[in-house]
């Protein structure tokens, strides 16, 4: 097993794309702490999962609540080997609509609160003195501006960013930063981003969602599962020598 011993906490872990990286590190040999600001869901989550996986609560936009999950796993798996800095929130509006309290939330959470969750891992990996990896999930929308998309963008622009500062800052400690940039990746969420597309676009509810899996030159929208290899190879002794890197998985959508 790639992760045989390994401690682990992933953000925004309770459903979607971070429990399925949950699952996968499970599989791997990792003891892997399900952090979420649902902590009734984390713990369900945690249950079905099985003994190596538990729920920690984490606000990633209050530093009293990261540092708070950061003792928990160390208190609970002696350390921490491995963070994926999942937790994110999306919104869309044209240029002219864009309200601050969007952006505050967005940034708050996309990217505030995965700078002061990668440091608060940072430093409990530098004092345990034994290295570690790092993880953050940035997305397509990061690599370009999308009309009705500009904040998100912004904020996955600026993890891209983040994740080489980071990894070039922490190697040093023997901490290895990188970043997933996934596609379009199907979920329950996209019923929420199909509706605001519906709304500003005028299309009919579900069609935004069809259009943008027949762009994929795959052929189909992601899902959870096609993530989960590169999210255990970053995690891996396999990427010993990567370092911040962002790494497309995106079925060919785009080529970097």
């Amino acid at each position: 097993m790639r992760l045989d011993g390994k401690s682990a906490l992933i953000t925004g872990a309770a459903r979607g794309i971070g429990r399925a990286f949950a699952e996968a590190y499970v599989r791997e040999g990792a003891t892997v702490a399900i952090g979420d600001i649902n902590l009734e869901a984390a713990r369900q989550t945690a249950a079905e999962i099985g003994a190596p996986a538990y729920a920690v609560h984490l606000d990633v936009s209050s530093q009293a609540s990261i540092e708070a999950a950061i003792r928990t796993v160390e208190a609970k798996a002696g350390g921490i080997d491995i963070l994926i800095n999942n937790a994110a929130l999306f919104d869309l509006a044209p240029i002219v609509e864009i309200t601050r309290a969007s952006y505050d939330r967005l940034f708050s959470v996309n990217v505030a609160g995965s700078l002061f969750m990668l440091q608060a891992a940072a430093k409990s990996m530098i004092a345990a003195g034994r290295g570690g990896k790092i993880i953050n999930m940035a997305s397509q929308a990061g690599r370009r501006g999308e009309a009705l998309v500009g904040v998100y963008c912004a904020s996955k622009a600026a993890i891209i960013s983040l994740t080489q500062s980071a990894g070039l800052n922490l190697i040093q400690h023997g901490i290895n930063v990188n970043a997933i940039a996934p596609g379009v990746v199907d979920g329950e969420h996209w019923d929420h981003v199909d509706s605001l597309f519906a709304k500003y676009e005028g299309r009919k509810p579900g069609e935004k969602k069809k259009l943008v899996g027949q762009s994929v030159p795959y052929g189909r929208m992601g899902i959870a599962a096609d993530l989960t290899g590169m999210a255990v190879f970053l995690a891996s002794k396999e990427a010993e020598y990567i370092v911040a890197q962002t790494y497309n998985v995106d079925g060919g959508a785009w080529m970097s």
